[in-house]
């Protein structure tokens, strides 16, 4: 089917005005279909961060779910009925349109997207986008060739559980829902519906005259009364304020475009790594309420209670957003874990008898707890204390990764103090938790798989360890807190137990853990210690990047439900062939919905970070406070414009014809720079803020820098 492609009849919504803006589309050829684990992972999604919204289609009803970030059903109890909640559904049904044919096409440049319904004897073109900077959304509907009947609904799921009441304010049709009983904390929503210039909810639609819909949207985290609000944010939307909100609308994506860019000549995988950062804008920008598991809720019965699960699934989609210079998008990712805070510490008193804090695998906002008294797990050793760990003792570390790349990548002093508190709490906990015994620490009874058994130091958390350690001296001596404590806390790196290793087809490599899971073939956590937790990179030891990619070449977990987030990177870290990490990065591309999610993946938003995270990578490295540019295959022609690397640096550069051009660093804080000379065996002229200054020469070269610095480089001949 040749699927429709449509100019846009908003206002200003045109690419012609992007500089630096993807041009690449999502098409749809047939009708999103629901898929198990009740999300709509192959629908067409929208959103603002706050506000989202995803499209599907089934017979002559084509539906618009509804949600935000901050809407859930907040009990501390894993009883099924908590979690992020639908906010509410429009419904349209299109008369005579049983047997149509769907289409649709989204623009990753600002989120429009343009669906076809056709029959033989009509087509209706529906125009849908959610405002980039207020909670509205815009469905404007045309006819083409002929008339078209459309009824509007607006409605929620059934659930015993919510309140929902609805009805008419002039114009403007209203639905509230709320859950307020047995709860511990209330939450609820609203929604206002008009349709501009007419009161009417039958509409008839005479060819090529559009009509638009109209949706305010929220909720009572941000209002104290959700219902007058939007009643009355709907009122003031007409035909005149629509061009501006379109204006303010496409100025926010232009500015989101800009922050940074990539160009490679593989078509697939530049669509791949922008459609990830669309993704992560559409659903993440609340400061206090991230996206959950699936980003985007379409059911009022997720699985995994859509919850913010800890060992990985919940921190995956925020990996890349630092590098990639999103820090707005990736700010939200604390808040959960520094809200549940207490709880953590009242577990690892009655769990672990430790200091610090202890999280169970799934958590929600504010310090709600939605796997709490599991009844699937009360006589197994998986629930301790009601909290459902499975063993493992890792989530708290794990969740300090995406901390500390933020914090690496802006040393913001703000941000520091924020994540303090947290990161001390960790370092209290593997203090008191670590066993010293025979000149080094380990680790006893940390499962590494969920419910894998009494591990013996498993290698992520050893990784993870490193990296709470490495991060608390950092924190501790920019921020001049704690300084006494360092001497345990580096005395604990340097005699934190080796990764474990074993032989596997007559070559060493990982252990999964010294005592317990050798290997395990649905997974990849043994080379999360390489990456996210950062604890292996180029400048370690040749024996140790060795085994490193051994065990790479050994797992090929390129491509499956739990690893691919994690592997490119951790191959990219060591020195992996860069022309298999490409190619596979390629094959993995090509495995997506026209959404950008994985196949057959039912773990939601995990893996929007993954080709992005991983080109970024490949065009600019800084694990470990060393910049290393252009990884990446030869005869490759590549350029980048602001990748945020460790030490506060935003870094531009261009390769053409195996030659580094263009190269320019920014600098935030002031910070000293070391770079893996680009031009080897040449000498390096440094220009600084427009100025010639010093020349340096060596396999590396360091400078100083001071704050808000531009220095540019090239090759001295």
């Amino acid at each position: 089917m040749k699927v429709f492609s449509a100019v846009l009849l908003i206002p200003l919504l045109t690419l012609s005005v992007f500089a630096q803006s993807p041009t690449y589309k999502n098409t749809w050829t047939k009708a999103p279909l629901k898929v198990p684990y009740d999300v709509s992972v192959d629908a067409p999604l929208m959103g603002n961060g706050d506000l989202t919204m995803s499209l599907g289609y089934k017979n002559n009803n084509l539906s618009f779910y509804l949600s935000k970030n901050d809407f859930w059903r907040l009990r501390s109890k894993a009883d099924g009925l908590s979690g992020p909640r639908v906010v509410g559904i429009l419904g349209l049904k299109i008369e005579g349109m049983e047997a149509a044919a769907f289409s649709a096409e989204q623009l990753l440049s600002n989120g429009v997207t343009t669906s076809l319904l056709k029959n033989n004897q009509q087509q209706l073109v529906v125009k849908s986008w959610v405002s980039a900077t207020e909670n509205l959304v815009f469905i404007e509907l045309k006819a083409l060739d002929k008339a078209v009947e459309i009824s509007l609904e607006l409605t929620a799921p059934e659930n015993s559980m919510a309140k929902m009441e609805s009805g008419k304010s002039a114009d403007v049709s209203w639905l509230t829902r709320s859950f307020r009983d047995s709860v511990d904390l209330p939450t609820s929503a609203a929604i206002a519906l008009k349709v501009l210039n007419t009161d009417k909810r039958l509409l008839m639609l005479s060819p090529g005259k559009a009509v638009t819909l109209v949706l305010a949207v929220e909720g009572n985290f941000k209002q104290a009364d959700p219902k007058q609000y939007v009643l009355n944010q709907i009122k003031k939307v007409n035909e005149k304020s629509l061009a501006k909100i379109a204006q303010q609308h496409q100025n926010w994506w232009t500015t989101y475009w800009a922050k940074s860019s990539i160009s490679i000549a593989d078509t697939v995988l530049m669509k791949a790594y922008y459609q990830g950062l669309y993704t992560m804008a559409a659903c993440s920008r609340d400061a206090k309420f991230p996206p959950p598991i699936f980003g985007w809720t379409t059911s009022d019965s997720p699985a995994w209670n859509g919850d913010y699960h800890l060992n990985y699934n919940f921190q995956a989609p925020f990996y890349g957003l630092a590098a990639a210079n999103r820090l707005e998008q990736a700010a939200p990712h604390d808040a959960p874990l520094l809200d549940f805070m207490d709880r953590g510490a009242w577990y690892a008193k009655n769990v672990t008898n430790t200091r610090g804090i202890l999280y169970p695998v799934g958590i929600g906002p504010l310090g709600i707890e939605v796997t709490k008294d599991f009844l699937q797990y009360k006589n197994g050793r998986d629930l301790e204390e009601g909290g459902l760990f499975f063993g493992q003792r890792s989530n708290t570390a794990y969740g300090l990764l995406n901390m500390a790349q933020y914090w690496r990548s802006t040393y913001d002093p703000k941000y520091g103090e924020k994540i303090y508190p947290y990161a001390l709490a960790v370092a209290n906990f593997w203090e008191d938790y670590l066993k010293y015994e025979n000149g080094r620490y380990v680790i006893y009874g940390d499962a590494i798989h969920e419910g894998s058994g009494k591990d013996k130091n498993p290698i992520l958390s050893i990784g993870l360890i490193r990296n709470a350690f490495d991060l608390m001296i950092d924190l501790s001596t920019t921020l001049q807190k704690d300084t006494i404590r360092q001497g345990k806390w580096k005395d604990i790196l340097n005699k934190l137990s080796d990764f474990p290793v074993q032989s596997r087809n007559g070559q060493s490599v990982f252990r999964y853990t010294e005592e317990g899971i050798a290997w395990w073939d649905g997974n990849g956590l043994g080379i999360q210690h390489i990456y996210p937790a950062n604890a292996i990179n180029l400048d370690s030891k040749e024996a140790l990047l060795k085994i490193s990619r051994n065990t790479i070449g050994e797992m090929k977990r390129w491509h499956d439900s739990n690893t691919s987030n994690s592997f490119f990177v951790a191959a990219i870290r060591v020195g992996y062939d860069p022309s298999e990490v490409f190619q596979e990065l390629h094959k993995y591309a090509l495995k997506t919905y026209p959404n950008g999610f994985q196949l057959n993946n039912p773990h939601g938003i995990e893996n929007s970070c993954t080709v992005e995270n991983a080109l970024n990578e490949m065009l600019c490295m800084s694990a470990g406070n060393v910049i290393r540019l252009f990884n990446i295959p030869k005869g490759q022609d590549a350029s980048f414009r602001n990748i945020r690397t460790w030490g506060a640096f935003l870094v531009s550069a261009r390769l053409k014809d195996g030659v580094v051009s263009e190269l320019k660093i920014n600098s935030e804080k002031g910070k000293p720079c070391t770079m893996v000379n680009p031009w080897k065996g040449q000498k390096v002229q440094l220009i600084r803020n427009g100025k010639k200054a010093e020349s340096l020469s060596g396999d590396r070269i360091s400078f100083p820098t001071t704050s808000n610095e531009t220095i540019a480089l090239y090759a001295l001949r």
